[in-house]
């Protein structure tokens, strides 16, 4: 089964997809509570490059490494990737009147229900655009 989510951010497209795909931007935003962080990010931005995103409670009682690798890049439209569990996404990024329309389309997977893996994935898309926002408003 496939889960959509979609934001929209109200910056411009360049500066959208800098904040995804760099590292010290990332460590800024991706996590779905807010008693967790992202201590470190790597990007190898290339078809075959990997990425590793560590995901951590901030009391430090948890940790896992979101990983994978990218399977096409459009710089400024699209990336796709493939999850370390074979899971695939796909990111597109679509310019629009006030800004930027981003949406994520995922495999789910079989651990937690369809609602909990959409609403988390949403949370982090959400911290994404806040982020994004506040550095250009």
């Amino acid at each position: 089964m496939e889960i959509s989510i979609a934001s929209e951010i109200n910056a411009p497209l360049a500066a959208v997809w800098q904040a995804w795909v760099t590292p010290e931007e990332i460590v800024n935003w991706n996590f779905a509570l807010a008693e967790w962080c992202c201590p470190r990010a790597e990007i190898d931005l290339q078809v075959g490059g990997k990425f590793i995103y560590r995901m951590e409670a901030k009391d430090g009682s948890m940790g896992f490494d979101f990983e994978g690798t990218f399977t096409h890049i459009t710089p400024n439209q699209c990336l796709r990737f493939e999850l370390a569990d074979n899971r695939v996404v796909t990111v597109a990024f679509t310019a629009t009147a006030n800004g930027v329309r981003v949406v994520e389309t995922f495999d789910a997977e079989d651990e937690n229900s369809a609602q909990q893996q959409k609403q988390g994935w949403q949370n982090i898309l959400n911290n994404f655009k806040q982020h994004v926002d506040s550095k250009n408003s």
